[in-house]
Formats: C-alpha cells, structure tokens, sequence
C-alpha cells in the first residue's frame, strides 16, 4: 500500500539521529551515527521514489504541476545534498516538510 508515512518515519529518525549526534562527542558513537542517518536517508528516497514512480500517474502531475520538483526536491533533501551529507537537524526538518507537502497532496489524490 502507498502511503508517505514510511518516509516521514525515516526521516524522524534521521533528524533524531542528528540531534543525538550533535550532543555525544565520542568518536564511534558519532562514526555509528552517521551510518545509521545514512542507511535511513536512503530509505527515504527509497519510500519517495516508490511514491513518486509508481503511485502518482499523469493526471495527478498535471493537477498538481509542482509535485515533480516537491519529490526533485524531497530526494535531494534526503541524499547526498541533504540529510545524508548533513548532521544539522535543521537539514532533516526541510525534509520532513517537504514528505509533508508531499503527503498533503498524496492525501488529496486519494479523497478524488
């Protein structure tokens, strides 16, 4: 079933995981860490690129124009120029806000 939660989930763990790395200075728990950050981002583009490829079909791009660059957006934000390259919670919050918009209009497809 296609749903954006699982992405959102993800990505609440890769902002946790930032802000828990932000505040332990032990070398291995940081090198741990950013492993974990970057296994889960990947999952996030994983769970985005399920959405973007095989739920939203033609007739949703054409009524929702800007969602190709939302999930552009949304998987950048959560690879290497985002949340997989970054330690900054701030980096994972644009991303969550972006699998928001995202679901707001997966939710709205679903009501049509």
């Amino acid at each position: 079933m296609y749903d954006p939660a699982q992405a959102r989930i993800e990505a609440e763990s890769v902002k946790a995981i930032c802000e828990k790395y932000q505040q332990n200075e032990d070398p291995v728990f940081r090198a741990r860490a950013i492993q974990i950050k970057e296994q889960r981002a990947d999952l996030v583009k994983h769970h985005l690129w399920v959405l973007w490829t095989d739920y939203f079909k033609p007739p949703h791009f054409e009524r929702y124009p800007h969602l190709h660059q939302l999930f552009n957006e949304a998987t950048k934000l959560a690879g290497a120029a985002g949340a997989k390259q970054a330690t900054d919670p701030a980096k994972a919050e644009e991303l969550l806000d972006k699998i928001d918009e995202i679901a707001k209009v997966f939710w709205e497809t679903k009501q049509a």
